[in-house]
């Protein structure tokens, strides 16, 4: 049967059952206390309680390795890597931590319909990281859909970068701009339709750099030079205006 014990904190210069009967008498536990901390952060109490078998362990007020951080609860597998935590205080207070040596998985939903919202993730404030350090992350779905609502020239975008290649393959590729839209390329750029083209605007304004050295009689220049330091950083820089 698994049993339950007050756990003794083993970190600081005395142990708390000074005579080692095996009880913690009132003047043993306000000896300890009175004892200083060996650094700033590590922290003790005496009032520990831990319940296990050789399968797994319950703890209650255990103390993490580093002695920085006070679990309130702590479920650990008989594998340490293999544990699930709610920390009280340190750098981690009001924490929920899981790990797992394998796979970590959710499965929910059986009863709903698909309209319902089956799985709710929330960060109340802050950001949410999702990171794969050494594989894919993949999303499927019926459908996918990403919404921005920060208002603001810094909020409310949504952004795409790859060190390689962005690809995109559909039936359709629709992009619909309110107000300007933007190809960059310091390579070479082309446009292929087996089919056919379509290009309309009020004004249709296209120049090379037949105008650098001398200026047109249109005073294109002004674009050529612009486009020359174009960044997609700065959308302002491209402009036929």
């Amino acid at each position: 049967m698994p049993t339950s014990k007050n756990k003794v904190v083993d970190r600081f210069s005395n142990n708390v059952d000074l005579d080692g009967d095996g009880i913690v008498t009132q003047e043993e536990a306000a000896d300890f206390n009175s004892q200083t901390n060996p650094n700033d952060t590590a922290k003790q109490n005496y009032t520990a309680v831990k319940w296990g078998n050789d399968h797994a362990q319950i703890c209650l007020g255990n103390i993490h390795q580093k002695a920085d951080v006070t679990a309130g609860i702590l479920l650990q597998a008989s594998e340490g890597r293999h544990r699930f935590f709610m920390d009280n205080d340190g750098q981690r207070k009001g924490w929920t931590s899981c790990m797992s040596p394998g796979n970590f998985q959710v499965s929910c939903g059986f009863d709903n319909e698909e309209p319902n919202d089956s799985m709710f993730l929330h960060a109340e404030n802050g950001n949410i990281l999702i990171v794969a350090t050494n594989g894919k992350i993949r999303m499927q779905a019926t459908d996918i859909e990403m919404i921005a609502v920060g208002e603001g020239g810094n909020k409310g975008n949504i952004r795409m970068n790859a060190t390689e290649n962005v690809s995109i393959d559909g039936k359709k590729v629709l992009v619909n701009a309110k107000n300007l839209y933007k190809l960059v390329t310091s390579g070479s750029a082309e446009l292929i339709a087996n089919s056919q083209m379509k290009l309309y605007s009020s004004i249709i304004r296209a120049v090379t750099d037949g105008c650098a050295i001398k200026d047109s009689k249109n005073n294109l220049q002004r674009i050529q030079r612009a486009n020359q330091a174009t960044s997609f950083a700065d959308p302002t820089l491209f402009s036929y205006s």
